[in-house]
């Protein structure tokens, strides 16, 4: 049975060659509810939760693939079975009634916000989260609860890239995009989710500063030169507002967890651009990091487009000497890096991004690389789910939607991590098309 949410339709989007405007990057109109799911194959006992991933699904037409409204797509998986699918907008402020992001006097609104990036569960609740906002709480059925500032101590935006410490529980995020001193300030919530730590960074302009990474004992900042480009942001054409500077250089800001007020230690990198760090580790003597991530060599030098491909590197940062060795761990395209996040911060064995048409798992310890073909169709984001009790990341699942265009269709397909090259284990058939988007997550229940 499929209900279906009333909600004003996307309209009229043209049809102008953007790629986030055609075949599977093209929004759904209706928001379901779907309570009986084919499923083919066997669904594992063991799951017991909500997969949620969260993307871009404009009610009308942008310019640009990174400002299109948030669309939440749910699964919830119990007792071997798939008990429902949802779809539901983020009913942010501004998605009720629509105001700019900045105000008359450069200050922004951080009620204003398409909360189309990710979604993360930390300290009992659920949040839909873009950079340049607040995040906004919802429900794991995918009801919007309201605009979530900590209890008024959060004055600021919050990255869409959170981390999750597990020996702590402490959630580590960042804010940026203020025009004005201080561009970016470093947050840190308990693990009851109090906000404790609020502290401005000094960098040189403001970057587009998308992720960061953690370790252990440190969280590392990522100083690249896609530089706010006033010029563009005055055009007022709904394109990103930031360019490539060949002089603005590249560099690591290293900051000791144990010292959150003290001094950040930059290190200089080859210029590059990086959207998703796969993981971070300090080394077993204690004396540096290791930083994984999907490396673009340049990116938006003449518009907002993609017209380069990033592949997975490694960094390695002598914290003694200064020197940072760079290098790059397979030619593959890839994006969206995820581990088993249980070992964010520690050091992981796999890394699992899309490739062309499938998933890759890289082996981060001996650099060797397993591809799953998904097919014509192409992926998303794979997360990985741990069996119950398992110690190791290779006893469990990875979940992520599938585009079936032989039924122009999704799936969600759950793929058995002790046997990553072989078929999945089941195959959940959903109502819609999930369209292309970005990040999310397994809550479990």
């Amino acid at each position: 049975m499929t209900d279906t949410h009333d909600v004003a339709p996307a309209d009229n989007l043209p049809a102008t060659g953007n790629f986030f405007q055609t075949g599977n990057y093209a929004p759904v109109p209706d928001e379901l509810t779907e309570y009986s799911l084919q499923v083919d194959g066997a669904i594992p006992a063991d799951l017991d939760g909500w997969y949620l991933r969260n993307g871009p699904n404009p009610r009308q037409a942008t310019a640009h693939w990174f400002t299109g409204d948030g669309m939440i797509h749910g699964v919830r998986i119990e007792d071997g079975q798939a008990k429902w699918y949802r779809n539901r907008w983020v009913r942010t402020d501004s998605f009720i009634k629509d105001f700019p992001l900045y105000n008359a006097d450069g200050t922004r609104n951080l009620r204003s916000a398409v909360a189309n990036t990710h979604v993360v569960n930390h300290a009992g609740k659920t949040l839909a989260l873009v950079e340049s906002s607040l995040p906004y709480e919802i429900t794991n059925d995918l009801e919007t609860v309201g605009a979530y500032d900590f209890g008024g101590k959060l004055v600021d935006s919050m990255t869409a890239h959170p981390k999750i410490c597990p020996t702590t529980g402490e959630m580590h995020f960042f804010g940026y995009g203020n025009i004005f001193a201080p561009h970016v300030t470093y947050h840190r919530a308990d693990a009851n989710g109090e906000l404790v730590i609020n502290r401005p960074l000094e960098v040189k302009a403001l970057t587009m500063m998308h992720d960061f990474a953690m370790t252990a004992k440190h969280v590392i900042f990522m100083d690249l030169p896609v530089v706010f480009n006033m010029d563009v942001a005055m055009k007022g054409e709904g394109d990103m507002p930031y360019r490539w500077d060949d002089s603005y250089g590249a560099r690591l800001g290293v900051l000791s967890r144990d010292d959150p007020f003290g001094e950040v230690r930059w290190f200089e990198i080859d210029p590059c651009y990086v959207f998703h760090v796969a993981n971070a580790h300090d080394t077993a003597d204690g004396n540096g990091i290791v930083l994984q991530a999907v490396r673009y060599p340049e990116l938006w030098r003449d518009n907002g487009g993609f017209d380069v491909e990033a592949v997975l590197w490694s960094w390695t940062i002598d914290l003694a000497s200064g020197a940072v060795t760079e290098r790059q761990l397979d030619d593959r395209a890839v994006e969206f890096p995820r581990i088993d996040d249980r070992l964010a911060g520690l050091p992981a064995r796999y890394s699992v991004s899309v490739g062309a048409n499938g998933w890759v798992r890289h082996d981060l310890q001996t650099g060797s690389a397993v591809v799953h073909d998904l097919g014509a169709g192409g992926p998303g984001e794979a997360v990985f789910v741990p069996a119950s009790g398992a110690p190791d990341e290779g006893s469990g699942w990875y979940l992520g939607y599938v585009y079936d265009p032989a039924r122009d269709g999704s799936d969600l397909v759950i793929l058995d991590a002790s046997d990553f090259a072989g078929d999945p284990v089941a195959r959940i058939k959903l109502p819609t098309r999930v369209p292309y988007g970005f990040h999310g997550n397994w809550i479990s229940a």
